[in-house]
C-alpha cells in the first residue's frame, strides 16, 4: 500500500545567517529543498508528497521546486508558527486519504536534510509498516554536557525521516491538538498519545540537517565527491 512523505520547509534562516528561508538556499543547481525533493521523488513507495511551508513563501517555494518536479507534483501547505504546527497541518491534508485506508503510512522529514538517501527513506517506512513507528539514529561521540564540560558516551542522534502507521500518527496528533500539546518531533507526540512501538533504524552523520553556516560548506563538500 502507498505512503505518503510530509517534508517540513516553514523553518528560517536565523542561526545559518541568511536572510532567506534557509531551504531556499542555492546550492548544485538548485536550493536546498530542491535537492530534498528531487531524492522524495525517487522514493517509489510514496503515493503523496506534501510541503509545508512558512506564510507568504508559497510563491518562493513554488519558483525554487518547479524545475525539479519534472512530472511529479507536491502538495503545498501553509505551515505554522513551530514544527508541530506545521506537522498537523500537512497531516490534515491528509486526513480523507488516511481515514479512506489509501495510505498506511506517513514519514516526516526536514527540508533542511538534502541528503537523507531514498534507501533510508524506504527503510524508515517499511520498519513503521512493519512495527508501527521508526525513527533513523546515528552513534554519536564526544558529546559534552554544556553544564558540566563531561564528555557522555552511548549517546544517539535521532533524525528524519521519521515514519509511522498513517492512523495511529493522525490520532495521536488529533489528541494532542484537543490538548494544545507539542511535541519537539513526531516522534515525541507519538510517545505521549499512542503505545506505537518505535523501532531505530541506523543512519549516518551523512544525514546532516543545515542549521549552521558550516553545515552548507560540508554540504557542497560531500555533494563535490559524489
Amino acid at each position: 500500500m502507498p505512503s505518503a512523505l510530509v517534508v517540513l520547509a516553514a523553518g528560517s534562516g536565523s542561526r545559518v545567517g541568511a536572510g532567506v528561508n534557509k531551504v531556499l538556499l542555492p546550492v548544485a543547481d538548485t536550493t536546498v529543498l530542491g535537492l530534498t525533493l528531487r531524492t522524495a521523488m525517487a522514493v517509489e513507495d510514496v503515493r503523496r508528497i506534501v510541503l509545508a511551508v512558512r506564510a507568504g513563501e508559497e510563491a518562493a517555494v513554488s519558483e525554487a521546486v518547479v524545475p525539479v518536479l519534472g512530472a511529479g507534483e507536491v502538495h503545498v501547505v501553509t505551515g505554522g508558527k513551530t514544527r508541530h504546527a506545521s506537522e498537523w497541518a500537512a497531516l490534515r491534508a491528509l486526513r480523507e486519504e488516511v481515514e479512506s485506508g489509501e495510505i498506511d503510512v506517513v514519514a516526516i522529514h526536514d527540508g533542511a536534510r538534502p541528503l537523507a538517501p531514498a534507501a533510508l527513506f524506504t527503510e524508515t517506512i517499511r520498519t513503521a509498516r512493519e512495527v508501527g513507528g521508526a525513527i533513523p539514529v546515528v552513534p554519536m561521540s564526544d558529546v559534552v554536557d554544556r553544564a558540566t564540560l563531561a564528555a557522555h558516551s552511548g549517546v544517539a542522534g535521532v533524525q528524519t525521516p521519521q515514519a509511522f502507521r498513517a492512523g495511529d500518527l493522525l490520532d495521536a496528533y488529533a489528541r494532542a491538538a484537543a490538548d494544545g500539546f507539542e511535541g519537539t518531533d513526531t516522534a515525541a507526540c507519538l510517545s505521549v498519545y499512542s503505545d506505537v512501538r518505535i523501532a531505530a533504524v541506523p543512519s549516518s552523520l551523512l544525514n546532516l540537517k543545515i542549521t549552521y553556516p558550516e553545515d552548507l560548506t560540508i554540504l557542497e563538500t560531500l555533494l563535490g565527491k559524489r
